[in-house]
């Protein structure tokens, strides 16, 4: 099924490379219930519902484009949804979100069905997709670095240092140097070994207690929160939430490709240039995408966490298989994971490593060309300070073509993007954001 021996692989080679990719990436079902807690979401809903996403997505990997990639809610995407859309003074709850996000996934469905997906991200200038990834990257670093106090409001600066001396600060701070030193060492799992031993600290100092013990079964206290289309179709034309399912499916869409084209090129699996069973693949986070928004989760993508299975050999779906079992069992410790979630300096961490290594992108962006680089600037620059993800693409896609024409370039910029130009002004300048 998986045909081993065809890619030159072994069943221990898959389960080892498997059970790496899921240390590497599960501080996911701590992380995504902290942001999203920060919408109103119930935590053991947002736990449940991560981990049904991720099975869902990654078992649809495993079996049907076998490729030893994992699927799960997206970091950024989460900050997006709880800062964002809920949060960013729209008045809209989590309810109606989530009705976004299903809208987003099905659409997300239709276009991995047919090749406008493609098309669409052949759309996007190199340069815009690289300043949106390192926007995105600024802004969950922020989040990190807000939660735990070491960033604070300030009345004149609007942002100033906390107090570095609080406990929530040091131990942020002792947990980040900490993870680091993991990271840097090369150990497979290091931002998960991290906040284990960030939270062994915070045991030792009281800062954590474990009154609901460890382990209990999978809870959904909400049940299905969308589950009609008809009315989450209604919803967001209620409340024009269209700016907000365009992003969310802009974003998925490159980073997710560009994600999955990244790991199969490492494993070796790419065809002469090609990404066979493509469909099958981009599918996989769609689906996911639909079904975790019905259970109360953000947008799915597949994680970059996964090449570190692939340097462990991982080459099939069965990689993939038993990231997903890893899950499943992950679903019974939920009283241990709403322990640790309560304490964000043993997250925050996380979140500002992967905000650094989404920076990573800035040194793509061509500087010498102020035609591409202003906007890929004004789309970093505005994500953080705007607290929408939104907002920055929004703003990276208008400037984008007006000084391509100023430039006389205008033949160059794709017909898509004058039509989101049009879309996305129309949106800040005539609709609440």
């Amino acid at each position: 099924m998986f045909k081993l021996k065809e890619n030159q692989t072994n069943t221990k080679t898959e389960l080892l490379a498997g059970i790496t990719t899921f240390f590497t990436m599960v501080y996911i079902v701590v992380v995504n219930p902290v942001i999203l807690a920060d919408a109103g979401v119930p935590f053991e809903q947002v736990f449940t519902a991560t981990i049904i996403s991720a099975v869902v997505g990654t078992l649809w990997m495993a079996l049907f484009a076998n490729y030893p990639i994992a699927i799960a809610p997206g970091m950024g995407l989460n900050a997006y949804f709880a800062y964002s859309v809920v949060g960013g003074g729209q008045n809209i709850n989590y309810e109606t979100a989530f009705a976004a996000v299903f809208i987003a996934g099905i659409i997300f469905v239709i276009l991995s069905l047919t090749p406008f997906r493609e098309k669409l991200i052949d759309a996007i200038p190199d340069n815009l997709k690289h300043g949106i990834t390192a926007g995105i990257g600024l802004f969950i670093a922020f989040i990190g670095l807000r939660l735990t106090h070491i960033i604070t409001a300030h009345p004149t600066n609007l942002v100033g240092l906390g107090d570095l001396r609080s406990p929530s600060a040091l131990l942020a701070i002792v947990g980040l140097a900490i993870t680091l030193i993991l990271m840097v060492l090369r150990i497979n799992g290091a931002l998960f070994f991290g906040m284990i031993i960030t939270g062994l600290i915070a045991f030792f100092t009281n800062q954590l207690s474990f009154d609901q013990g460890f382990v209990s079964l999978p809870s959904l206290p909400e049940g299905l929160i969308v589950g009609n289309p008809i009315t989450a179709l209604s919803d967001v034309i209620q409340h024009s939430l269209y700016a907000v399912v365009f992003s969310f499916i802009l974003v998925t869409i490159f980073d997710t490709t560009g994600t999955m084209i990244g790991v199969a090129n490492q494993a070796g699996l790419m065809k002469n240039g090609k990404f066979p069973r493509a469909r099958q693949a981009l599918l996989s986070d769609s689906v996911a995408t639909s079904i975790g928004a019905m259970f109360g989760t953000s947008p799915t993508t597949a994680f970059i966490e996964s090449t570190s299975g692939v340097a462990a050999g991982g080459r099939t779906g069965l990689t993939s298989l038993t990231v997903a079992i890893l899950f499943i069992l992950s679903a019974f410790f939920g009283p241990l994971v709403s322990a640790v979630s309560g304490i964000s300096a043993i997250t925050a961490p996380a979140l500002i490593i992967v905000g650094s290594m989404m920076m990573g992108s800035i040194a793509k962006i061509k500087w010498n060309e102020l035609d591409e680089a202003f906007p890929a600037f004004l789309v970093i620059l505005s994500m953080p300070l705007t607290s929408s993800i939104a907002t920055g693409i929004a703003l990276g896609f208008i400037s984008y073509p007006l000084l391509k024409i100023a430039k006389g370039k205008w033949r160059e910029v794709h017909p898509l993007l004058y039509v989101f130009a049009v879309l996305f002004f129309y949106q800040l300048a005539f609709l609440p954001h």
